[in-house]
């Protein structure tokens, strides 16, 4: 993808920012979106997302012996600060990044729109994201196969349908809803199910 990225990804982790101010420490330590982790590790994975470099990641990779989730969790923990406010900090500092390991540059966006939602839906915070944003999140995700974190294999099926946006993608039972909440489902978040409709939607499920 272009570089038209970065203005939007940079756009969200300032957003992302200003809503991390103003949680107290308890917010900090709830349970995410993202199984297994709390508010605070999520926030410091986007810092380790925000630095990751294309020969950084392929070193790290090899280091975690080419496991994916043992490589975030390392990531994530070397983030961490000793606290949410040095977190939030690091995370300050990294906001204008343009690094990016070896993937398609929409995938920055991905990062930053669903572990938003990671972030912010436990602790009841909602945020409008821009639609293009959103959008070419779900195009990459629908198109990337899950080895590389994405659900292409989901896209036969179910056909999902975005109820807020003129875009329709996969083949087989129809899961309408918000396409912020299509994104969610599809990158396993079991809590976007419950604002989808259709006969798709349990399809959705063992995957989410």
């Amino acid at each position: 993808m272009k570089d038209d990225v970065w203005p939007m990804v940079h756009t969200e982790r300032a957003a992302l920012i200003d809503d991390l101010v103003h949680l107290d420490d308890e917010q900090w330590g709830k349970p995410s979106l993202c199984e297994g982790w709390t508010v605070h590790d999520v926030a410091a994975h986007l810092v380790d997302t925000a630095r990751a470099t294309r020969l950084g990641f392929v070193a790290g990779l090899v280091r975690a012996r080419f496991d994916f989730d043992r490589q975030n969790a390392r990531g994530m923990e070397r983030r961490r600060g000793a606290s949410p406010r040095e977190t939030l900090e690091r995370l300050r500092l990294g906001a204008s990044r343009r690094s990016t390991p070896p993937a398609p540059l929409d995938s920055r966006l991905v990062e930053e729109v669903v572990h938003g939602e990671d972030i912010r839906r436990p602790v009841g915070l909602t945020r409008t994201y821009p639609q293009e944003a959103v959008l070419r999140s779900l195009r990459l995700q629908a198109r990337t196969p899950a080895a590389f974190g994405g659900a292409k294999e989901l896209m036969v099926r179910a056909r999902l349908t975005a109820t807020d946006a003129d875009l329709s993608i996969g083949d087989g039972p129809e899961v309408s809803g918000p396409a912020l909440s299509l994104l969610l489902a599809i990158c396993g978040r079991r809590a976007a199910l419950e604002d989808l409709d259709g006969p798709g939607v349990a399809r959705l499920a063992p995957a989410a």
